[in-house]
């Protein structure tokens, strides 16, 4: 067991000392067991010091889809013998193919040690019963973000989705502090009590702490802000994880709402500019693309793995919580980047303009009919319950677009209760075009 204990709280001098140890091992056994690191390699043996995984090409997502076609289930990075694999995942499929994750007992411990880290972090104790509310069917999400909250010595209620009249019930009736979901799915709750329950406020149900993942949008100052104000629970940044490498290792706590870096003993952390995949430092202010190498995994371990998640590196020094990772934020995703006459663009901006408007429910869409390139952002945007469409609105908030982010849009208003209700990870860039 590679773990070590208070991982996230111990010097970096001492953290690093120890990753550098573990990737001795790691690196002998993913270049004697991993077919498909052995063809990317070359057959070569990958560098010993951690600081020349530069030297390495680049793992992504694509290349495992051809992998896992070509030799299934797992693919030919599966390094272990199939009879240790205990679990099986699958990815959502959001952006592309659903792909097979296996899992050793080891792996499976380690996933869940560190993302119980995560959630201590953000504030879930022994005293307090939450109900997780993501997929149970196959996904990461579910099953192994059950057991991280577990690792917490928290009452866990393994609800799942759908039955959303059961679960408010349920939360009465159990009392329940804690939920476990994604960002968008409280304004689907908000539906079903206005609509079932007459006389009963999301306060109501006395909920302390919102634990979110699956989706961007909680950096929005705006969204925390209404959280609060609507359920009158702390919205924590709870559940940062890639479900190819690890389900969960970052989470915020009670003094920074950026995410803390908390698996630096089983994962090893590069940044890279997204378009020409040169090395950036991981340093204050950097921006570019995550890339993620397992320094502990059995099954599937995976080296210089491009997440596509593009993050800004705030602050590298130790924070106010005794936690020393770097913090971060998640800008968007590489493949949900519009650019917009030179303008990268992505949903979580977006965001922080519509929830600024009190008019708007705060659940839009980018509607792309055409492919690029792109001279406006077209937008459909969602009205608060009672307000009229109104021309000096769109008008208002076009304009807001462009204050704030330089690029012109087109706003279509639609109805309240318009967008599909939705209880799982909501897309938020529609390609219509073929």
């Amino acid at each position: 067991m590679t773990l070590l204990s208070n991982a996230e709280k111990i010097s970096q001098r001492e953290l690093k000392t120890h990753a550098q140890a573990a990737w001795e091992k790691q690196r002998h056994y993913v270049a004697a067991a991993s077919g498909f690191f052995q063809r990317l390699w070359g057959g070569r043996t990958p560098p010993g010091d951690l600081r020349d995984l530069p030297e390495l090409p680049l793992s992504e997502k694509s290349q495992l889809r051809i992998s896992q076609a070509e030799y299934p289930p797992f693919g030919d990075y599966l390094a272990a013998p199939s009879s240790q694999a205990v679990r099986l995942h699958r990815t959502s499929g959001t952006t592309g193919q659903a792909m097979n994750l296996a899992l050793s007992a080891r792996d499976c411990e380690i996933t869940e040690i560190v993302g119980g880290r995560a959630q201590r972090l953000a504030g879930l104790t022994p005293e307090d019963t939450v109900a997780h509310c993501l997929n149970y069917q196959m996904w990461m999400g579910g099953l192994t973000d059950h057991m991280t909250l577990q690792q917490t010595g928290a009452l866990v209620i393994p609800f799942g989705v759908g039955s959303t009249e059961l679960l408010i019930r349920t939360i009465q009736e159990v009392g329940v502090t804690a939920l476990s979901c994604t960002p968008s799915y409280p304004a689907v709750l908000e539906r079903v009590i206005a609509e079932k329950f007459p006389g009963l406020s999301p306060r109501d149900l006395g909920l302390r702490l919102g634990l979110f993942g699956g989706e961007a949008g909680l950096d929005d100052p705006a969204l925390r802000a209404r959280l609060k104000a609507t359920w009158g629970m702390e919205p924590r940044n709870a559940n940062y994880g890639v479900s190819d490498v690890f389900s969960n290792f970052a989470a915020q706590c009670e003094y920074d709402t950026r995410l803390h870096f908390l698996a630096g003993d089983v994962l090893y952390p590069e940044i890279v500019d997204p378009d020409d995949a040169g090395p950036l430092p991981v340093a204050d202010g950097t921006t570019g693309e995550l890339v993620l190498t397992h320094l502990s995994r059995n099954c599937q371990p995976l080296v210089r793995f491009r997440t596509g998640d593009i993050i800004t590196v705030d602050a590298t020094g130790p924070c106010r919580c005794g936690c020393t990772g770097f913090r971060f934020r998640v800008v968007g995703r590489a493949d949900d980047m519009i650019v917009v006459r030179g303008l990268n663009m992505f949903p979580t901006m977006v965001a922080a303009v519509v929830t600024g408007f009190e008019e708007l429910t705060g659940d839009y869409r980018i509607v792309l009919d055409q492919p690029p390139p792109f001279d406006i952002l077209p937008i459909h945007a969602e009205l608060a319950p009672g307000v009229e469409m109104s021309g000096s609105l769109s008008t208002n908030i076009e304009k807001a677009f462009k204050r704030v982010l330089g690029v012109t849009a087109h706003l279509t208003l639609l109805p309240s209760g318009a967008f599909d209700l939705t209880e799982g990870k909501t897309r938020r860039v529609i390609r219509s075009y073929q």
